[in-house]
């Protein structure tokens, strides 16, 4: 696939798992055991997924992340353990792609690598010629490219496909179901704190005041209605 993907975990156990059966499948894989070392290989090979655990010695895995972020927008899955919601929060904060609860099996795998490669590939592909406007929001599909009130606003991948659905069906509810289906792939659909956390950051982004939104509004117990 000429796709190396750098997997970063201190259980040696773990790292084989995954390098096992990501490298039966075609894909070139990197191992470091603590994000000191990720980093290093990060540096010097063409790294195209990034799997990292949170809890690692030297460095942890949301450094690394925040690290990694500054200077790529290489695709991120983050490895926490079971009742670690407070870490995906602030993983997904950082820049994390996609995160798997451990334990994980080979299926759910490659399930979520396969859909951050393609969300990847959606965010590189041409654009369509169409532009959206909605209030003070306007969108250049073609460039990539927010406005909010003539001022440009730099948007995640993943932020820009999400206002653009949403704008896309102004004065529409939306399930979050719906929104996880059409914004980060067909095998999701349950989570919430996915969209809990892109929406806040979009508010911060579009609204005058994100703590009272006029364009991204809460239907709560359903999911998200864009103001018109």
């Amino acid at each position: 696939m000429n796709i190396t993907v750098l997997v970063v975990d201190d259980e040696k156990p773990l790292r084989d798992f995954v390098r096992r059966n990501l490298e039966a499948r075609g894909y070139k894989v990197a191992c470091a055991s603590n994000g000191l070392e990720a980093l290093a290989v990060f540096d010097n090979e063409q790294v195209g997924l990034v799997i990292l655990d949170i809890m690692m010695p030297h460095l942890d895995g949301l450094e690394t992340t925040r690290r990694i972020r500054a200077e790529s927008r290489v695709p991120i899955i983050i490895l926490t353990a079971m009742g670690e919601e407070a870490d995906k929060v602030r993983a997904f904060d950082l820049g994390a792609d996609d995160y798997l609860t451990k334990p994980f099996g080979v299926g759910e795998l490659l399930g979520r690598i396969q859909a951050v490669l393609r969300r990847s590939s959606w965010s590189e592909a041409p654009a369509p010629e169409e532009r959206l406007a909605r209030g003070d929001i306007s969108v250049d599909m073609p460039r990539h490219e927010v406005k909010v009130r003539g001022e440009l606003v730099e948007l995640t991948p993943i932020e820009f496909n999400l206002l653009v659905y949403l704008m896309r069906h102004a004065g529409k509810v939306l399930s979050h179901r719906d929104i996880l289906q059409n914004v980060w792939g067909p095998e999701y659909g349950h989570e919430v704190e996915y969209l809990r956390v892109y929406t806040g950051h979009l508010r911060q982004k579009i609204e005058n005041d994100p703590l009272k939104p006029v364009y991204i509004l809460t239907e709560r117990g359903i999911g998200y209605r864009f103001g018109e």
